[in-house]
């Protein structure tokens, strides 16, 4: 089902903060956009305040989350006291999001390098300008202060999935309890404590600044206009909550844990995957059977069951073609 798509979406779709920026102001926020699609909301003389980023739209076919968003700041630009962290709000993919592509040139959440010869030949690419942009407005946001500090880096899944709601945790070190008890609270079923190095925004800013991040997939992609927005009413809740209440209180269920046993990179053309990209996300594979060939480099279940995730053969070479996970013990 169709329905009009309201002008503060199509306003944030094209990274379009002009209608919200000004009423921030009036209500003595430091305003900052650095770049187009980028905004920073910051309360002057409040260096405890909690610093909160939310991106999205890093895929630009993944537009649930900016009509979420688009909501959330709807609310918040009516009564804007009524915001109790310092906000970073970025929309990454513009060009991409007005395509209606992934990606324009290559995949954006593949780039977050701080150093840019690992990007490869991946430098040249469109996306590649546009991580660096977006690098530099969160070190600014993230740089200065000891306030605590958060991200979430709203996804949802090009692809079913045995847990229609997930979360990829940058596993930097140390607990990560209060950042399971909140993705309980947004009603993510499972968490994947993921390698730190994958080039993704939020293993950035986990590795970079401190900031409890994640990836956080929360349910099926669809076009603007066409989302069921019913399925995210969740966390929705969740994000309205932390806005306003200034804090990332727990609640729910906590996810189901799984860490990352394999990385599964794509080293040729004649890498070939047991499964395909139309493999549900978590479908398990018994211990010892095939997962993938690429030339004489095979890769086989490790002793225990394995859990493929993102299972994508047709990636470019030297990038991630998916994940095999195992499920932790509580």
């Amino acid at each position: 089902m169709t329905r009009t798509v309201s002008a503060s979406v199509r306003a944030l779709a094209a990274g379009d903060f002009a209608h919200v920026a000004d009423c921030f102001a009036k209500a003595g926020f430091s305003v900052s956009q650095p770049a187009r699609g980028i905004l920073q909301l910051v309360l002057p003389g409040q260096a405890l305040r909690r610093k909160l980023l939310l991106s999205v739209g890093i895929h630009g076919d993944e537009t649930a989350p900016i009509e979420i968003l688009a909501d959330l700041l709807e609310r918040l630009r009516r009564a804007p006291h009524q915001l109790a962290v310092d906000l970073m709000l970025v929309v990454g993919n513009i060009a991409a999001i007005r395509q209606g592509k992934r990606f324009i040139d290559a995949d954006l959440n593949r780039l977050f390098r701080a150093q840019r010869a690992e990007r490869g030949d991946l430098q040249t690419a469109a996306e590649s300008q546009r991580a660096d942009e977006i690098m530099r407005s969160a070190a600014v946001f993230f740089g200065t202060g000891e306030a605590e500090k958060w991200h979430f880096d709203l996804h949802t899944a090009i692809r079913p999935s045995h847990y229609p709601t997930f979360a990829v945790v940058p596993d930097t070190g140390g607990s990560k309890q209060h950042l399971l008890g909140w993705l309980g609270r947004a009603g993510i079923e499972a968490a994947i404590l993921g390698a730190p190095s994958a080039g993704t925004f939020s293993a950035y800013t986990a590795t970079q600044f401190g900031a409890m991040s994640a990836t956080v997939e929360l349910g099926r992609t669809g076009e603007l206009g066409r989302n069921d927005l019913n399925q995210f009413a969740t966390a929705h809740a969740a994000l309205d909550a932390f806005l306003v209440g200034g804090t990332p209180s727990p609640g729910g269920r906590l996810p189901i844990v799984f860490r990352v046993a394999q990385e599964l990179v794509k080293r040729s053309d004649a890498f070939r995957m047991a499964c395909d990209s139309a493999t549900k996300n978590f479908t398990p594979m018994a211990p010892g059977m095939l997962i993938a060939e690429d030339g004489d480099t095979v890769y086989r279940v490790g002793p225990e069951t394995e859990y493929v995730v993102f299972p994508n053969p047709d990636v470019r070479i030297g990038l991630r073609a998916g994940l095999m996970v195992v499920r932790c013990a509580r």
